[in-house]
This record gives structure tokens, C-alpha cells and sequence, in this order.
């Protein structure tokens, strides 16, 4: 019998990433063990965006060397191997396979290589490529939601980021394609579909037929989906079609994620990110206006090299004028093969980890301000969880928040509830059911059994 063992780190592309991977395997013939010392095969699926991510999967390989006389064969894709290429042979010469995303679909091929004994083959020249890894064996691990990856690579070049030189070019799926996917997902009993992408509103349909807004429209009027979600979006390509798509489609989620980076024009111009704080601030009036309440969620990278006192209270600025219901904050760190490597990295460790604690403080004051217009609503919710030791059930809103609620018996995960907010914290809420829940399809439930039985770890 042919095994693998899969670990998955990194972003929600990475981890989609994997499910096609496995389910490309399955359909190779091979079965995904749980345990890594019953598989034949064991794939690493690597991300280089944090810092020292390479070292990390240095580290890991070097853990599974104890293995190396099992007659196992190791394998390392994502970001990393893209990064690292050839090196990943010299450090580690008992791993067999390196293959960068933008080389998955040819997957099948370089598996027959291995098996027919081949021991060191790559998958690192496809960043050119116009081809998207589009699979109809997807082995779908999350319980509730469908993923869709609508498109591949990133051609924005930001002055600090890798995922350019790791992923390659941009490069869209046909809207005919996703949405025969998007129908499969139906199909199953999925009600909730989320698009994918580095940039997923840079988002150009190769035949016409759709723009991203148009395509987020049809998708959301699939029978039986309730709500259609997208990650991650790009400043430079949000146009004000996206939010009146929103405004005038139920089954779109009012929830845009939104990186800023910094609140800074000067440091956006380092950043290369070609847009300024006025323009960035001109797509939030549009969210501001809309008839809907849409939640804002962004990215914030402190210490920029050359990012003064006053660049940083123009974040502060910023997230005070956007109230946003979360963000991501961090420290920047020097990446492999950007521009921003080549800079003077002027700004200390401990000043980069105080600004990061006062952006975290004042974005933690705003949410426990702006959290408290949910006081009293009732939102439809999402069951993602049983009971926690407080008795209360996890689900998520349309706005991506998470909803912990009490109800009298314990609906089924994939299934709604109507809840009433009766408390609200900084990062969640809290309520209590005033509904029956909507069970799941049957078709869902049996995919949810499916799913017990495939593993992708992050």
C-alpha cells in the first residue's frame, strides 16, 4: 500500500493548497495515514512568509532524518522549497522531491518519477506559467466551508514580501471553472464557499465573461449556498462594484479584509505598495456608506526600515478613522529576495516591538468600542463547534466574528442559528439562541464523515 503523511503550515492558501495535494494522491492510489511513521511518503508544505521560515523547515527536516533509514521518501513543496530550490538537496540529500506550488499540477508526473525511483526531482521552473492547479480530486478537510483558489501568484511586488518570487505571476481561473467547482461544492451540501487568493480581487477572468464582483454574484446565487466569503484582497484592485455587490447580495458576507500595511503615504512609498493613505481611505468611505454593515478587517507591519515616529502615529491615526473590527499586526522582519533586504534595517528590535504593543492596545480600545453596535442585534450564525466548558457553542457571524452562544440542545456543526448578542468583548461576542437550528444537508453530514478521515495539519 502506498502511504503519505502531510504537515500544512502557513496561510488558508497554503492549507487549501494541501487538500488538493492530498486529494491528487488519493486519486494516485495512495492513503493518508495520521501518523508519520506509517507513511511511505511524508510531504512538508512550507510558507516563507514569516521570519527564519526556512530555518524552520531545516529544523523539521532534520527531525525527520532519524527516518531516513525506513525506506522512507520525503518530500518538500510550498513556498520554501520555491525559496530554497536546490539547497534543500544539499542541506538535506535524503529528501527526493522539491516542488514550488506553481508546479502542482504536475504532480502525478513527478510521483511516478519517485516511485519508479528517482531521487531527486523539482518542480521550481513554473513561475511563467499561465496554468492554475485546477483538480477535481480536492479532498475537502474543513467540516462547513468550501475553498476556492480563483487565483494563483502576485504581481504587485510590495518592497518586503516573497510570495511574488515563491508563487509566481498572477494568473486567473476561468469564471466557467470556479463556478463548475463552486456547483461540485453545492453539490456536496457545502453552504458556505470562500475565494481564494494572494490578490483574489486581482482577479481577471481569462475569457471576459466575469469581473471578481460579477463572479462573487454568481456564486452567491448557487442553490443552496448561504454565504460566500473572499480572501485576501489588494487596496490597488478593491473597486466600488465590490461593495455594492455586497450591499445588494444577501449571500455575500458584509466582511472585507483589507491589508494597509501602515498608515503612512511615505512609508507606502517605500513599501512599493503604489497607493497613498488618501486613497486607501477614500475605498473605506465606500464600505462606510454602504447600506450594509461591513466589517473591516486589515494587516499592519510596524518598523518598516526608515518608519519614523510620525509614520507610526499615522497608523495610529489610521486605525482610528477606519475602526476596524481586528487586525493582524506585526514586526518586520527582512525577507529572501525582496527589495526591502536591501535596506537598512534602522529600526531596533525593542522600538519595533513597542510600537507593535501600542498598535495592539489602541486596535484592542477600538474593538471593545465599535464591538458594542452588536449589543442586542440577532445574527444568523454558523455552528463551527461543539460546547466549550462555559457550555456555550462556537459559530462565526456573517461578519467572520466569533459567536459563542447558549442554546438548549447542541446543533449539529454546518448548521445556522439565529442568536441574540447579549454580551459583547473585544474579540468575540456572546448570546444566546433564539431559534431551532437549520440542520446541515444530509449530503453535507456524509461529507463531514468523509472529512473525519483526512488529515491536513497547520
Amino acid at each position: 500500500m502506498k502511504t503519505f503523511y502531510i504537515e500544512t503550515f502557513g496561510c488558508q492558501m497554503n492549507a487549501h493548497d494541501s487538500e488538493k495535494v492530498v486529494g491528487t494522491l488519493v486519486h494516485e492510489g495512495y492513503t493518508q495515514v495520521v501518523d508519520e511513521a506509517e507513511a511511505g511518503l511524508i510531504l512538508y508544505n512550507t510558507c516563507s512568509i514569516r521570519d527564519k521560515a526556512e530555518q524552520k523547515v531545516f529544523h523539521r527536516l532534520n527531525e525527520y532524518k532519524r527516518m531516513q533509514g525506513e525506506g522512507k521518501k520525503f518530500a518538500v513543496i510550498g513556498c520554501v522549497a520555491q525559496q530554497e530550490g536546490q539547497k534543500i538537496f544539499e542541506r538535506a540529500p535524503y529528501v527526493s522531491l522539491v516542488a514550488g506550488s506553481a508546479s502542482y499540477r504536475n504532480l502525478p508526473d513527478m510521483l511516478a518519477r519517485l516511485e519508479a525511483g528517482e531521487t531527486r526531482i523539482t518542480g521550481l521552473d513554473d513561475r511563467e506559467t499561465e496554468e492554475t492547479f485546477d483538480t477535481d480530486f480536492t479532498s475537502r478537510s474543513n467540516p462547513h466551508r468550501g475553498y476556492i483558489t480563483i487565483i494563483e501568484g502576485c504581481d504587485k511586488f510590495c518592497a518586503y514580501c516573497v510570495v511574488p518570487y515563491t508563487r509566481g505571476k498572477e494568473r486567473s481561473r476561468t469564471s466557467a471553472s470556479v463556478l463548475a467547482e463552486a456547483q461540485r461544492i453545492a453539490g456536496l451540501g457545502y453552504t458556505e464557499i470562500q475565494l481564494l487568493g494572494q490578490n483574489v480581487n486581482s482577479y481577471r477572468d481569462p475569457s471576459g465573461k466575469r469581473s471578481f464582483a460579477e463572479l462573487m454574484v454568481a456564486v452567491g446565487e448557487i442553490n443552496g449556498i448561504e454565504r460566500v466569503r473572499f480572501t485576501t484582497s489588494h487596496p490597488r484592485d478593491f473597486t466600488k462594484d465590490i461593495v455594492d455587490a455586497i450591499d445588494a447580495t444577501p449571500t455575500l458576507c458584509n466582511h472585507v479584509h483589507l491589508p494597509v500595511q501602515s498608515g503612512s503615504t511615505n512609508v507606502l512609498r517605500a513599501m512599493q505598495r503604489e497607493y497613498t493613505r488618501e486613497w486607501y481611505l477614500e475605498r473605506i468611505a465606500w464600505t462606510h456608506a454602504a447600506k450594509r454593515d461591513i466589517s473591516l478587517t486589515s494587516d499592519i507591519i510596524v518598523g518598516f526600515p526608515g518608519e519614523t515616529d510620525q509614520d507610526f502615529e499615522d497608523t495610529i491615526t489610521l486605525l482610528e478613522a477606519v475602526k476596524y473590527d481586528s487586525i493582524f499586526g506585526f514586526k518586520y522582519s527582512p525577507r529572501p529576495n525582496t527589495p526591502a533586504i536591501h535596506m537598512h534595517d534602522s529600526i531596533s528590535e525593542e522600538v519595533k516591538a513597542e510600537r507593535l504593543a501600542i498598535l495592539n492596545t489602541r486596535q484592542r480600545e477600538i474593538q471593545r468600542e465599535h464591538y458594542a453596535r452588536h449589543l442586542n442585534q440577532v445574527d444568523r450564525v454558523m455552528v463551527e463547534g461543539g460546547r466549550n466548558s462555559r457550555g456555550q457553542v462556537l459559530g462565526r457571524s456573517m461578519q467572520n466574528k466569533t459567536v459563542n452562544f447558549t442554546c438548549e440542545t447542541t446543533p449539529t456543526v454546518g448548521s445556522y442559528v439565529d442568536v441574540k448578542i447579549t454580551q459583547v468583548f473585544p474579540s468575540s461576542l456572546v448570546g444566546e439562541a433564539v431559534s431551532e437550528a437549520i440542520a446541515p444537508s444530509a449530503a453535507l453530514l456524509a461529507q463531514q464523515a468523509l472529512n473525519a478521515r483526512v488529515v491536513v495539519l497547520s
